[in-house]
């Protein structure tokens, strides 16, 4: 570090002390960090875990430990300082930090101004903070320039109108924009001023692709996935669900009505009075995206409880932001959760006919497919379908019939067929082992050669020989032919019949509290109700019992101080890359201190009083001083600020590499815009499923346009992830933290990939024939960057297509194969060193630091 660095930062620090020494002490933001990181683990809300019956999360359990007139006399004091190591707290034995010289020093001076204690902020449902600002953006713009005043900082130069677009365009799309859009918009910044960021961002949230941005977050927090997980990792159905997703989505359903559609559609009655719509019970897919358990040796009551625990999880943290998660075994060690408060909430989802492992199984071989898929979900589910192609399922399933009828209306003649083979073979086996041959007859059912009662038709190991003998000898090869080939027909039928799991209360349950968790040792009974010190839960019918409706109306109103908060810090991350809380979630004790409370408190507010629209709250985003700012900083500023949480510069992050896939295949021309639809299976490197299934799984990649959608659409395989998708949740829970790091592993990602080297190739044509280097290398930056070179860059990228050409001059061969990469065909009217040239710098330009990040 420079020494200006190290001056900079020890007058950082004396500034922060002495700001903190002149100011009253802030229980929330001072004190009861510490408290709740050294201490209510054994002094909280817990009361099976309290030590000393002391309590210091209740002012009035412990006044008693502190002295406000003389606070060097206090226990608290005496007990955090003392270097008696059987006195001392936290004890060493609790492997937790002790408290720090400054942090006694704010202990002391708090306790000497009244020991205040207030309420936890986030527990506080949200008013509006005064500001003159009438609109988003100006209120952002307002309450991001005080906290700058607070530390002696402002607003960073606009950036280039251009690279807003570019970013807004990420953000909002997860596409940049194309070359004619940038130059477009350059054209009207400079006609229209203002008027033209407005319209660039209500065009942008207009597209279709506006959805599709959207949905790929949600479906990190509702750990979609197309998998069921686990060793067998079947496949599942329910796609619609994501597609429903993308509709409401670009349909601006307001965030009240998206919550209660996806946690109880079931529930609602649709237009015509008479019950949910087929949408309605699709949306509550969402409480089915959990993994299923559906082995060998698999415990039903067992699934069925961890099934549960997901959902209260996932609800728990996409709604309110809190880690509720510990509470199955004990109560929260910092947060007001009882353990029966966790089962409490568990019933509104402990009503529904799952078997707790699969009711429905069939497989598919497509024609031309080398393995079978398996497809295993379980009820509740709907079909979705139309009438004519359930009309096609239906004739189908009556040749499947017929096949059937037709050999079993043979059945005792291929019993007694079977009988006699299958002593033939016992009788060859013999022989063949007195002279020392293998047998014939090997095969998964001949291990029960010997063992099966060939007497007893329902004798399994029979049924498995049988099975075998139908399937070999004639005629009946021919007839169980004729079963195998309806099946497979209609079988591939069914695959566009989508079998989607929903929420139904159709089996009523009674819940009681699980002892540590455990499904096998019951406490006592509960019944659905919300934690205690979250506003109660109301209920239409006085008396009834209260249900998911009821619950996902809870969340959304007006007095829940959690959920309108947890949502706009979200995408408020979304957009800088960092919430203004930086835990999303955990807004409880342990999570983080909101960076401008009062700018969080107001747009909540303004999103749930506004109707709860996400388009105008992301508008306002859009546009607001604060988001237009330029990313570019000096080493101070990044040392002033090294996370931008006070934002006094523009968001600068890594894309999410599924956005990074995107980029390049838009770039090059080969992204393929359909939206909807089941998911497809694009490039990935051999073997990848095989290894982590003990080779039962097999990746069969599409052909054709299937290549190149969306990333948004590729299969996710919830044992592993896609392989060029890096830096992503599992989706085996729910997500909402973003993970950003950059290793050599994503650059050999990035480029070496097939997709990247192929968009590569495909962008390049254009750049190849454009007849002059230098504007062909330009127009390449400009796409990527929203900027034109400088003379350095310009020659740097000049002298890097040269030396690529010297390369592959001498190298015919490795031209060839480097511009063979990928489905579609490298244009025969360049030639292939000059086009691997070309590749070889638009793969460069893919990589570029400002390429890969927004």
């Amino acid at each position: 570090m420079r020494t200006t660095q190290i001056a900079g930062l020890l007058l950082a620090l004396a500034v922060t002390h002495g700001t903190a020494a002149g100011r009253e002490i802030s229980f929330n933001r001072d004190i009861r960090p510490i408290l709740s990181d050294r201490c209510y683990y054994c002094h909280g809300f817990d009361e099976n875990h309290r030590e000393a019956d002391l309590r210091l999360d209740i002012r009035e359990e412990a006044e008693y430990v502190w002295d406000s007139d003389y606070p060097d006399d206090s226990e608290l004091i005496y007990r955090i300082t003392t270097d008696d190591p059987d006195v001392v707290m936290p004890p060493p034995y609790a492997h937790k930090q002790a408290i720090t010289e400054a942090e006694v020093d704010l202990i002391r001076r708090w306790i000497a101004q009244g020991a205040k204690y207030e309420p936890h902020w986030a527990f506080v449902n949200p008013s509006r903070p005064e500001t003159s600002a009438k609109t988003v953006s100006d209120a952002i713009d307002d309450f991001v320039s005080r906290r700058h005043a607070e530390h002696g900082l402002e607003f960073a130069s606009p950036a280039l109108p251009t690279k807003w677009l570019r970013r807004a365009s990420l953000d909002l799309t997860g596409v940049p924009p194309t070359v004619a859009e940038l130059e477009s918009f350059e054209n009207a910044v400079r006609r229209q001023g203002e008027q033209a960021y407005v319209a660039a961002v209500d065009r942008l949230l207009s597209s279709p692709r506006y959805g599709e941005r959207m949905a790929l977050e949600w479906l990190d927090v509702a750990r979609y996935a197309d998998t069921n997980g686990f060793q067998a990792d079947a496949y599942r159905m329910n796609w619609p669900w994501r597609d429903w997703v993308v509709r409401a989505f670009n349909e601006n359903m307001p965030y009240d009505r998206f919550t209660l559609e996806q946690l109880a559609g079931d529930l609602l009655t649709g237009p015509d009075g008479n019950g949910p719509t087929r949408d309605q019970l699709i949306a509550t897919a969402f409480n089915r995206n959990h993994m299923i358990q559906a082995e060998g040796g698999s415990i039903p009551a067992e699934n069925r409880a961890k099934n549960n625990f997901d959902r209260v999880e996932t609800t728990a943290t996409a709604w309110m932001g809190l880690t509720v998660g510990c509470s199955q075994c004990h109560d929260h060690k910092f947060d007001p959760i009882k353990q029966t408060d966790y089962y409490s909430f568990l019933s509104f989802f402990n009503q529904i006919s799952e078997t707790g492992l699969t009711s429905e199984k069939f497989e598919l071989k497509r024609e031309g497919d080398r393995f079978a898929r398996k497809y295993w979900v379980d009820k509740p589910f709907i079909a979705v379908s139309d009438e004519a192609l359930r009309a096609r399922l239906d004739r189908a399933e009556a040749d499947v019939a017929s096949a059937r009828a037709a050999l079993e209306s043979r059945r005792d003649e291929y019993f007694a067929a079977a009988r006699d083979w299958i002593l033939e073979m016992r009788r060859d086996a013999r022989a063949a082992e007195s002279e020392g041959r293998d047998p014939k007859y090997m095969t998964y059912a001949a291990r029960f050669l010997f063992d099966a009662d060939i007497e007893n038709p329902r004798d399994r190991k029979f049924k498995l020989l049988i099975n075998d003998f139908i399937k070999t000898v004639e005629p009946w090869k021919t007839l169980q032919g004729r079963v195998d080939d309806a099946i497979a027909a209609a079988n591939r039928i069914r695959e566009d019949i989508p079998l989607v799991m929903v929420m139904r209360d159709d089996k009523p349950r009674d819940t009681f509290v699980m002892l540590r968790g455990s499904y096998e040792t019951l406490g006592e009974k509960v019944f659905p109700s919300t934690p205690e010190f979250l506003p109660p839960l109301e209920v239409d019918d006085a008396g009834s019992r209260p249900d998911r409706l009821d619950l996902a109306r809870w969340l959304v109103s007006p007095e829940h101080p959690l959920t309108a908060r947890v949502t706009v810090n979200r995408y408020w991350q979304l957009m800088f890359g960092r919430g203004l809380v930086s835990t999303p979630d955990d807004f409880g004790l342990q999570g983080a201190l909101p960076t401008h409370p009062d700018l969080l408190d107001w747009l909540a507010v303004e999103f749930r009083d506004g109707g709860w629209d996400l388009k105008a709250f992301l508008k306002g985003v859009a546009l607001s001083r604060t988001y237009r700012q330029t990313a570019a900083a000096d080493d101070a500023d990044y040392l002033d600020d090294p996370y931008n949480e006070w934002l006094a510069r523009g968001p600068r992050a890594r894309l999410d590499s599924r956005l990074l896939r995107d980029q390049a295949l838009a770039l090059s021309g080969l992204l393929v815009e359909r939206i909807g639809g089941p998911p497809v299976f694009p490039y990935q490197p051999g073997g990848i499923w095989e290894a982590m299934s003990l080779n039962k799984n097999h990746y069969m990649r599409s052909d054709g346009e299937d290549l190149y959608r969306r990333s948004l659409y590729t299969t996710w395989r919830r044992v592993v992830a896609p392989a060029n998708f890096f830096d992503v949740p599992s989706r085996q829970s729910c997500s909402v933290t973003v993970t950003r790091t950059s290793t050599p592993l994503h650059a050999l990602t990035t480029l070496n990939d097939i997709t990247y080297a192929e968009a590569a190739r495909v962008w390049a044509q254009e750049a190849a024939t454009a007849g002059d280097d230098e504007a062909g290398l330009s127009d390449l930056f400009y796409a990527a960057t929203a900027r034109h070179p400088e003379a350095a860059e310009s020659a740097s990228l000049l002298n890097s297509l040269e030396r690529a050409r010297r390369h592959f001059e001498s190298r015919p061969a490795e031209a060839d194969e480097f511009v063979g990469v990928g489905e579609t065909s490298a244009s025969a009217d360049i030639p292939a060193g000059e086009h691997a040239a070309w590749t070889t710098v638009c793969l460069l330009v893919l990589n570029l630091d400002e390429t890969l990040c927004k």
